[in-house]
């Protein structure tokens, strides 16, 4: 335990003290404001941290179990062990979030780790890549970089647990890869993030809430609501709840706003404005390839056909797809891969719940975007083709944790064996019976 406190207070002292150095690469990388990016990939890595430090010492204790009547003198535990070397390979849209987060739960379970980060935020990938090692056990942790080459390379070797952040096509990639070793591995991947606002809500607080949840680091978040689902008349009211929200947000022109990011890169930006052609245009659509800017963009009247509903967009584009009600909202959700989150506004608690309970997603929020993950306590992580796993607080200590159950029997007392061993008779089964038998306890009611 004094080990792993040690490495973990060596990761706060990297973010203290190369806070600034953080700020710097992801604002180089992607134009990310200071705002955005002190969240995400200061803040809430932080949070995560001084959460496991204060809790290892509770999470690492060996936990015992129930017995049976003939083990009452015995010990039956759970002991928590490391698996043994884990790879942690990241992606580029939070570039310290999405390595350190799983990279603390390792660290604190007892594991060696091998961290890979994203060669598209090439300043981001140099910063840790030099300053990480300075900070940590080099025995025990070391950080890879590089790009597809190098990482099928990695991938060939033996990990006793793989933890990946990125797209379900390289999701597929790195499972097989894992499959050749029998290597168990975490995936979190994306999707299309449904949103279903209901005729029953606060038009101008649901606008903001999902104007910010999509335009938060230029829509390069996996979480992002990918789009939007309503009738023809909360369209009509929501486009300009949104313009007004979006104005409010970055101004009359965002391209000229410190607050609103830009595009990772060049391929990323030409697949993106590629999806502006579906529906129409009611907000934004400007871009610029110099600058990789692309406006805050609502689409208007998008079919389920059109290019922006046939991947994740992962950009400032918001579609609004026309639903008749609840009921059809729900059935487009559900004929599609279940997603990594879904939100659903509503004034009508029973609406929120009835989406809840008739839909299946990775997570869930209800009047709000992206908040659940700011969580420590609650899991994040997909569900199908959304991702494998879930992290975030305890919830990563227990994915980097094999939990090996023990019995400690006494050496003694043999005559309570007795009765197991050959030849046996049916009074020795009446008295293995009584010994180990579960009985079942009255039914209970959910409430």
């Amino acid at each position: 335990m004094e080990y792993r406190i040690a490495q973990l207070e060596a990761l706060g002292r990297f973010l203290d003290e190369k806070k600034q150095d953080i700020m710097e690469a992801t604002a180089l990388d992607m134009h990310k404001p200071f705002f955005e990016a002190y969240f995400t990939d200061f803040l809430l890595c932080k949070n995560e941290l001084n959460d496991t430090l204060n809790n290892l010492c509770c999470w690492m204790k060996d936990e015992h179990v129930d017995k049976s009547l003939v083990m009452q003198l015995d010990s039956a535990f759970i002991r928590k062990d490391p698996y043994g070397v884990v790879l942690i390979i990241s992606p580029w849209n939070y570039p310290i979030h999405l390595f350190l987060v799983p990279l603390i739960g390792a660290i604190a379970a007892g594991n060696c780790v091998i961290v890979k980060p994203s060669e598209t935020t090439k300043h981001t990938e140099k910063l840790v890549a030099e300053s990480l090692p300075c900070y940590l056990d080099k025995d025990c942790y070391a950080v890879v970089t590089g790009a597809v080459e190098e990482s099928t390379k990695l991938l060939e070797n033996k990990f006793d647990y793989i933890f990946f952040t990125g797209s379900p096509r390289v999701g597929k990639i790195i499972m097989t890869a894992a499959a050749k070793h029998l290597t168990p591995l975490t995936l979190e991947l994306g999707g299309k993030n449904p949103c279903y606002i209901s005729d029953c809500c606060d038009v101008h607080n649901a606008a903001r809430r999902v104007a910010w949840g999509r335009f938060f680091n230029a829509g390069q978040t996996c979480i992002a609501p990918d789009y939007v689902l309503c009738s023809v008349e909360m369209q009509e009211k929501l486009i300009p709840a949104l313009r007004k929200a979006i104005t409010e947000f970055y101004g009359p022109n965002p391209k000229e706003s410190p607050d609103f990011a830009r595009i990772v890169g060049d391929k990323q930006f030409r697949r993106i404005q590629a999806l502006l052609c579906s529906g129409r245009v009611a907000i934004g659509g400007q871009a610029d390839e110099k600058e990789r800017y692309i406006a805050p963009t609502v689409l208007a009247d998008v079919k389920p056909s059109d290019p922006a509903m046939q991947e994740e967009i992962f950009g400032p584009i918001l579609p609004i797809v026309v639903v008749a009600n609840m009921d059809e909202a729900i059935d487009f959700i559900n004929a599609r891969p279940r997603p990594l989150a879904l939100y659903v506004f509503s004034c009508d608690n029973k609406v929120v719940n009835h989406v809840l309970e008739r839909t299946s997603s990775g997570g869930f929020c209800g009047n709000d975007t992206l908040m659940h993950v700011t969580l420590t306590s609650l899991p994040f992580g997909g569900i199908g083709n959304s991702g494998l796993g879930k992290y975030h607080g305890k919830f990563t200590f227990d994915t980097f944790t094999h939990y090996r159950g023990c019995l400690h029997r006494c050496m003694g007392l043999e005559a309570i064996n007795c009765p197991r061993y050959p030849p046996y008779n049916q009074q020795k089964l009446g008295l293995m019976t009584t010994a180990f038998e579960i009985k079942r306890k009255g039914m209970c009611t959910l409430l």
